[in-house]
């Protein structure tokens, strides 16, 4: 597997803006980058893509979009507007993390059965399915693909109602593979019996294939608990060998959250999973 295919997702370099990241991945050699909505309006929308097309990178996803359990006309005019800047970069993908249960935050703590926490979980569920059948021609419409993302269990009540690669796929079946698609992330996959069988029915709809370690023990942060490959207990060869027996030939995206490494010197950081990479990934 070539080294080509290493895309620096931007939070992994947390600390460097889409200019500082075009950069580094110039410097680097690095040929792909996955950026963030939030990064990118911080350097205004045009001048991300411009950056982009003058260094002559590939944009490998844009995250993200989602957060479509509450089944407000606010989330899908978000969402509108997340499409709507994938198409202006180019992106190969729209990440979609479809949101929680409606009510929880995302590290908060509950404050008792007054709060307001909707906890039907299979109506949060439908809601995804829903605004998906709206949301999926307005992306095809301006040639933009949805990824969508299963997140690990442990974040179903606040960030993900899809915990495992087979609902994705279910989500996304009812559409072109070209038009919805799904993630692969090793962090959020890798402890899933069935993953090398649902990594094989996905095909030609895996959008984005992911990588990072999953860390033992994880911080009190759950959210910070993605490492350098071969920091945690993730085998990486069977994945890769799984996604590329599935036919993804695309970018491979290295995304981690980690306090440490946000922390250090990003040249540093891009260097260690440049080289991890080369060593646990593309072998």
């Amino acid at each position: 597997m070539s080294m080509r295919r290493f895309s620096l997702n931007q939070w992994t370099t947390k600390r460097w803006s889409v200019a500082e990241a075009i950069d580094g991945c110039v410097r680097h050699g690095v040929e792909a980058i996955g950026l963030w909505r939030q990064d990118v309006a911080r350097q205004g929308l045009e001048q991300s893509a411009k950056l982009v097309r003058d260094a002559g990178l590939r944009v490998s996803s844009l995250c993200r979009g989602g957060f479509l359990t509450s089944g407000s006309p606010e989330s899908l005019d978000d969402n509108r507007r997340a499409i709507d800047e994938a198409a202006a970069l180019e992106a190969a993908c729209l990440v979609m993390v479809v949101g929680g249960l409606p009510g929880v935050v995302p590290d908060e703590p509950l404050g008792g059965p007054g709060q307001g926490v909707d906890r039907d979980l299979a109506g949060a569920r439908e809601r995804v399915a829903e605004a998906l059948a709206v949301l999926a021609p307005y992306a095809a419409e301006r040639g933009v693909r949805l990824a969508l993302e299963p997140l690990h269990p442990m974040y179903c009540a606040d960030r993900a109602v899809l915990s495992t690669l087979g609902q994705a796929l279910d989500l996304a079946e009812p559409y072109p593979a070209g038009q919805v698609g799904v993630v692969v992330d090793t962090f959020h996959v890798w402890w899933d019996p069935q993953v090398f069988d649902q990594i094989a029915r996905a095909g030609d709809r895996i959008a984005s294939y992911q990588v990072c370690d999953f860390l033992h023990p994880l911080p009190a942060n759950v959210l910070l608990g993605r490492g350098v490959m071969g920091d945690g207990v993730i085998d990486f060869a069977p994945l890769t060998e799984a996604v590329t027996a599935a036919g993804y030939t695309g970018d491979i995206e290295v995304e981690i959250f980690n306090a440490d490494v946000w922390a250090a010197d990003p040249d540093e950081v891009l260097a260690r999973v440049k080289a991890r990479f080369g060593e646990l990934v593309a072998r």
